[in-house]
């Protein structure tokens, strides 16, 4: 009854940023014109539109399921989507006088998705975070490590809602891994008793169910989940390319600004090239530079090997991490660039040549070609990223292997709003130098 009411909430919360929404338009568009130009225009002309996206939430399911951030923002993100065209179409069809307002549709969805996802943050951690009174509570049936890792996720997340409880609870959720399907099928039994909310963790590690096609077999009573590697298909390729190239475009004049700036740096700190480029590997497996700005001394190499000699523990950690804890041979400015990863920045020149892409997994060196071992194939099929999942994933916190599987599992599993939100994760990391050294 509680969950319910919390959803209720929600909604009605969500409903009236909506209409703050208009207000918010009316006054941008005020101050845009000197003169008045929607005198006759109100909240009851408007309604119709607010109704809509809010009708297209619901059929999202927002209010159904407790989502994290992201799965919830793209829901937003496709409910106004679908929003504009139908509001578009139906101005458009019936020749409404308020179709002269097309300026203020566009900025009211471009406000929406933008301020809702926001909005609903705040209320939502105001909801959850400062207490658990208000929180679905949640079981948790699995091996005792899978178990842990989950019960962390509810209780960290304060966004999707949830806390485990062991002794009354809302839902269930069973983390197949190790259970045999006598057993997984006589724990959905028995809790499907109890609640009416019964979640099946399916142990495959390398796959995101979350946009696969489920098949229905009904004679045969089976469901066939569809598995796709996403960047083998071309039209995949294609907008993400695109996206590439204009993304790219966009940051040439930001990229400029900052180049002029950084190179000075560079050279009032160590006298020498500006940019630094290293050899490493390509989609296809085939060789290109990489480009960075210069963060170590000009005699680097001989620096290494004296500090290595006198710190021998370095190369065991070298060869577990491929980093060095403390690097002798970066520069003062340079360990500033690398610790908000700035020095990556001309590789946006790579994108321009088609040789790298906004996101993607790094470009690894030539030497650890072989050890890739089985993720090779895989990970040689696509262009390297500027960014990743490794990068806002605990980056050198993470070993070589833990970094070849995320990379795996972002090539099997991308989408283009995945690429999004690394990037925008991304601008956190480096925000915080979470993880850069």
């Amino acid at each position: 009854m509680q969950k319910n009411i919390i959803n209720i909430a929600i909604a009605l919360f969500d409903f009236f940023v909506l209409n703050l929404l208009f207000y918010m338009t009316y006054f941008i568009i005020e101050n845009l014109h000197k003169e008045p130009i929607f005198e006759k225009l109100s909240l009851i002309d408007f309604i119709f539109v607010i109704v809509i996206i809010f009708i297209l939430m619901i059929y999202e399911k927002i209010y159904r399921f407790r989502y994290d951030f992201w799965q919830d923002t793209l829901k937003i993100f496709k409910a106004f989507f679908i929003g504009y065209i139908i509001v578009s179409a139906i101005l458009f069809l019936s020749k409404s006088q308020f179709l002269d307002s097309r300026l203020f549709i566009t900025i009211y969805f471009l406000l929406g998705i933008i301020i809702l996802p926001i909005a609903k943050r705040i209320f939502k951690k105001i909801l959850f975070k400062k207490t658990h009174k208000y929180r679905s509570k949640t079981y948790i049936v699995g091996i005792p490590k899978e178990k842990n890792k989950l019960k962390d996720e509810l209780k960290n997340n304060w966004y999707i809602g949830q806390i485990y409880s062991k002794d009354s609870y809302d839902n269930v959720f069973i983390i197949s891994q190790a259970l045999s399907i006598e057993q997984l099928n006589s724990y959905i039994s028995q809790y499907i008793q109890k609640t009416t909310e019964v979640f099946v963790i399916p142990f495959i590690t390398q796959i995101n169910f979350a946009h696969s096609h489920i098949l229905e077999y009904s004679n045969i009573r089976y469901s066939a989940i569809q598995i796709e590697n996403k960047l083998l298909i071309k039209s995949n390729l294609f907008i993400k390319n695109l996206f590439d190239l204009i993304v790219s475009i966009l940051l040439l004049p930001i990229f400029l600004i900052m180049h002029i700036i950084i190179s000075i740096a560079i050279k009032l700190d160590d006298s020498g090239s500006i940019f630094f480029k290293q050899k490493r590997l390509g989609k296809d497996g085939k060789v290109f530079e990489v480009y960075k700005y210069r963060t170590m001394y000009q005699d680097s190499d001989d620096i290494l090997q004296q500090y290595l000699q006198n710190h021998p523990q370095e190369i065991e950690y070298y060869q577990k991490y491929h980093k060095y804890i403390n690097d002798p041979r970066i520069t003062k400015i340079g360990k500033f660039l690398r610790s908000t990863s700035l020095d990556e920045l001309p590789q946006i020149l790579n994108v321009l040549k088609g040789e790298m892409s906004l996101v993607g997994p790094r470009p690894y060196m030539l030497d650890e070609e072989s050890l890739l071992y089985s993720a090779k194939h895989l990970i040689l099929q696509v262009k390297p990223g500027i960014t990743g999942l490794w990068q806002v994933s605990g980056r050198n916190n993470l070993t070589f292997q833990e970094r070849t599987e995320l990379e795996s599992w972002y090539i099997k599993n991308w989408s283009l709003w995945f690429d999004f939100v690394i990037i925008v994760k991304t601008i956190k990391v480096v925000l915080l130098k979470v993880g850069a050294r």
